[in-house]
């Protein structure tokens, strides 16, 4: 751990960002390169970033080059960013060219992390490179902002870059440049008509079929009532509707095992179209989550036994 002379950060309260002003010295980029990530190079960028946890969870980490450990934990958070599709934004900030916010938040040392949501910090992320470990504290602070009404998701960008640096190359790809520019407008049919145009092109193209799968769930929790959703789909299991938009609710407040038991036990309940419609958007779901995921693995073998 690289030490700051700082206060001790003790517990989830106000910081006072009053007496930051732009610093003077950009901050490098992170090796981790995510499209929900961003660098701030000015400490008056922090702001924006509490107005953006007013829509959804925001991972403030601050690391340093002369910190291997921070980096990592970087790398580590800036994968997490992109398998949870949007679900939280990661703000990276190097306290050596930003000393000022690193003794905003009273930290003493790199790597250093704090959850934001509705404009304050909420927790304080543990600077863990295990990724089970980390997966379980981001489920939490994804379904504490779901309790508390913050289920908006980051829309996907060219992130990860280094700081002033236009010569490096953009880390989306620009076939997704149409989708993006929708999903950022708010236009999600838009964004799912593009994806469509992708696919009837190149119907093997996994990435556009992922991306798809994300910008349609975002659809269809968009403005729900999440407590609501929830509370119906508890009430009456027989109800093929409720089961398909609670499992989508379980899924952005990160209960992707809820969701998969939900509709693996509906399909069981179900026959003809609407086992179909459950099986199809399990299916859908397993792609937001990512194929590669565990729980995935077991949730597709859980399904298989369901239907035969």
């Amino acid at each position: 751990m690289v030490a700051m002379s700082s206060p001790q950060f003790s517990r989830p309260g106000a910081i006072d960002l009053s007496g930051l002003a732009p610093a003077t010295t950009p901050a490098p980029g992170t090796a981790g390169r995510s499209a929900y990530a961003v660098d701030l190079t000015t400490a008056d960028q922090i702001g924006e970033i509490a107005e953006a946890s007013l829509q959804h969870v925001v991972i403030l980490s601050l690391w340093s080059p002369r910190s291997p450990a921070s980096v990592e934990v970087n790398d580590l958070l800036a994968r997490l960013a992109d398998a949870y599709a949007g679900r939280f934004l990661l703000a990276r900030v190097d306290v050596d060219a930003l000393p000022q916010v690193a003794q905003a938040v009273g930290a003493q040392g790199v790597p250093f992390a704090v959850a934001l949501l509705r404009g304050q910090p909420v927790a304080q992320v543990p600077p863990t490179l295990d990724e089970a470990e980390l997966r379980q504290v981001l489920d939490s602070l994804v379904e504490a902002a779901v309790s508390n009404g913050v289920t908006g998701r980051v829309a996907p960008q060219p992130a990860g870059l280094p700081a002033n640096d236009p010569t490096d190359e953009p880390v989306d790809d620009p076939r997704f440049a149409e989708a993006d520019a929708s999903l950022a407008a708010g236009d999600f049919d838009a964004a799912l008509a593009a994806y469509d145009r992708l696919l009837a092109a190149n119907p093997v193209d996994i990435e556009a079929r992922e991306r798809r799968a994300g910008v349609a769930l975002m659809a269809r929790t968009s403005g729900q009532d999440i407590a609501a959703a929830l509370a119906a789909a508890e009430a009456d299991p027989d109800d093929v509707d409720a089961q398909l938009l609670g499992a989508d609710v379980d899924v952005v407040a990160g209960r992707a095992e809820k969701a998969f038991g939900r509709l693996i036990e509906t399909v069981r309940r179900t026959a003809d179209a609407d086992r179909e419609r459950v099986r199809t958007r399990l299916l859908e779901l397993f792609e937001v989550v990512g194929v590669d995921d565990p729980r995935v693995g077991t949730a597709r073998r859980n399904l298989s036994s369901a239907l035969f």
